[in-house]
C-alpha cells in the first residue's frame, strides 16, 4: 500500500501508512504561508480493504468550519468524481472508503489539471472569434493566458471573467469552462447576440503556480492574490499586476470573479456595497444579475451569503471592490461550495464539475438579461 502526491496539484504528508484501518496524514501548508486545506493524493494497493484515512491537522486548516457536513471527493480514473464517507471529529478529518481498484484518488474537490487548462485555452484559440495573449508570467515562469473573444470595438461592452485567484477553488475553472463552451457555440443564439454587443476577456486560471503546487489560497510566493489589487507588486503578485494593467488598457464594464467557499453550502454572489462613492445603479445591476441567475438555475440562490460591508469599509485590495471602485463598473464575486447545495443536493456527487459547468452556461443568460444596463 502506498500514498503519493507528487503530481499536478498534489498535496498530502504521510505520517504512517502501514495500517489501512489507521492511515495517518496531514496537509502541507501553502508555500510561505499558514494557509492550508486543499488535499489531493493517490492511494494504491488497497483494493477491497476498508481504509480509514485520517487527516490529523484538519482542525488547524484555514476554514475548519468547512469540514462540517463535508464529504471528500474520490475517483478511480481522474475523470469521474464521487463523494465518499467523511467524518470530522476531535480535530481529525477521517475519510472512510473501500477502494474497488488498486488505484484511487482523493481530493478536496475535483481537480482542474494544468493539462486540462492548456487544452481549454488551446482549443478556444482555434475559434475564429478568439485571440490568445500571454499577458505576463507567474513567479514560477508560467504563462498568464488571456482569451479575447469577439471583435474589439469601442462601442462594445467590455466583459471580464477570471477564476482561481485562490488556486484550490478548482470549481471556478470548471465554471469558466462552461462559459467558454457556450460562448463559442456558433449554434447558440444567445451567445451570438452577446458577442455582437460585447467583447469578452477571459482568464481561466489567474494562479497556475498555486494550482500546480497544490495550494489552497496563495501563489508561489505565498501571496493571497485577492488581497493585492490595491497596489500589486510585480515581483510577488505578477498575476494581479498584469491582469489589472490589461484591464486599464482595455476598459471594463462588467467583471465576474469565480471562486469557491469552504464553509457555506450555497452558490451566491458577493458585491461591493462598502466601496467609497458607491454607484447604486451599478450595485442594483449586480443584484439583478443574481436574481436572473437564480431564475434560470435553481442551484443558485440569493438569500444566503456573506455579510454586506458597511458603507465606506470595503477592502479595496479585493478584486470585486477594487474593480467596482476603479472602473465605476458592475463587479461581483461568484462563490460555489466545496460541499453541496443544501437546497438542491446531489448525494452521489455533491457540488461537482458538471454542475459548475452548467452554472457557467446559466451565467450567460443572466448577463444577457442585464446587458442593457451596462
Amino acid at each position: 500500500m502506498k500514498i503519493s502526491s507528487n503530481f499536478d496539484s498534489g498535496n498530502i504528508n504521510v505520517i504512517d501508512a502501514s495500517n489501512p484501518a489507521n492511515i495517518r496524514l496531514s496537509i502541507n501548508k501553502d508555500n510561505n504561508s499558514d494557509f492550508y486545506q486543499w488535499f489531493h493524493f493517490r492511494l494504491t494497493g488497497a483494493k477491497g480493504q476498508l481504509c480509514a484515512l485520517n487527516i490529523e491537522n484538519a482542525e488547524g486548516a484555514a476554514y475548519p468550519g468547512g469540514w462540517e457536513d463535508y464529504q471528500a471527493c474520490a475517483s478511480y480514473d481522474h475523470e469521474t468524481w464521487f463523494r465518499v464517507s467523511t467524518v470530522y471529529k476531535d480535530g481529525t478529518l477521517t475519510i472512510q472508503h473501500v477502494p474497488e481498484t488498486d488505484s484511487v484518488y482523493y481530493a478536496y474537490f475535483a481537480p482542474y489539471s494544468y493539462d486540462r487548462h492548456q487544452e481549454l485555452v488551446s482549443t478556444a484559440a482555434t475559434h475564429p472569434r478568439v485571440k490568445l495573449d500571454v499577458i505576463g508570467e507567474t513567479c514560477d515562469g508560467r504563462d498568464l493566458d488571456l482569451l479575447t473573444i469577439g471583435e474589439e470595438r469601442d462601442e462594445k461592452k467590455k466583459i471580464w471573467i477570471f477564476a482561481r485567484q485562490h488556486p484550490g477553488e478548482s470549481m471556478a475553472e470548471w465554471m469558466v469552462e462552461g462559459i467558454l463552451n457556450r460562448l463559442l457555440d456558433d449554434d447558440d443564439a444567445l451567445s451570438r447576440e452577446l458577442l455582437n454587443q460585447c467583447v469578452f476577456y477571459v482568464m481561466p486560471n489567474a494562479n497556475p503556480d498555486g494550482s500546480i503546487r497544490g495550494h489552497l489560497r496563495t501563489n508561489a510566493k505565498g501571496q493571497n492574490l485577492n488581497r493585492d489589487w490595491a497596489d500589486p507588486d510585480p515581483d510577488v503578485s505578477p498575476e494581479v499586476f498584469h491582469l489589472r494593467n490589461k484591464m486599464d488598457e482595455k476598459g471594463l464594464d462588467f467583471s465576474l470573479d469565480c471562486h469557491g467557499d469552504e464553509a457555506l453550502p450555497y452558490n451566491f454572489i458577493a458585491c461591493f456595497e462598502g466601496v467609497p462613492n458607491l454607484n447604486q445603479y451599478n450595485l442594483d445591476t449586480a443584484y439583478m444579475f443574481g436574481r436572473e441567475l437564480e431564475r434560470v438555475n435553481p442551484d443558485f440562490q440569493n438569500e444566503k451569503g456573506y455579510t454586506k460591508s458597511a458603507p465606506g469599509t470595503a477592502n479595496l485590495g479585493m478584486s470585486t471592490n477594487h474593480i467596482a471602485d476603479r472602473y465605476d463598473a458592475v463587479a461581483m464575486t461568484l462563490e460555489m461550495p466545496f460541499k453541496d447545495t443544501v437546497d438542491s443536493p446531489n448525494q452521489e456527487t455533491g457540488w461537482s464539475p458538471e454542475r459548475s459547468i452548467k452554472l457557467g452556461h446559466s451565467s450567460l443568460d443572466a448577463l444577457y438579461a442585464v446587458l442593457e444596463r451596462l
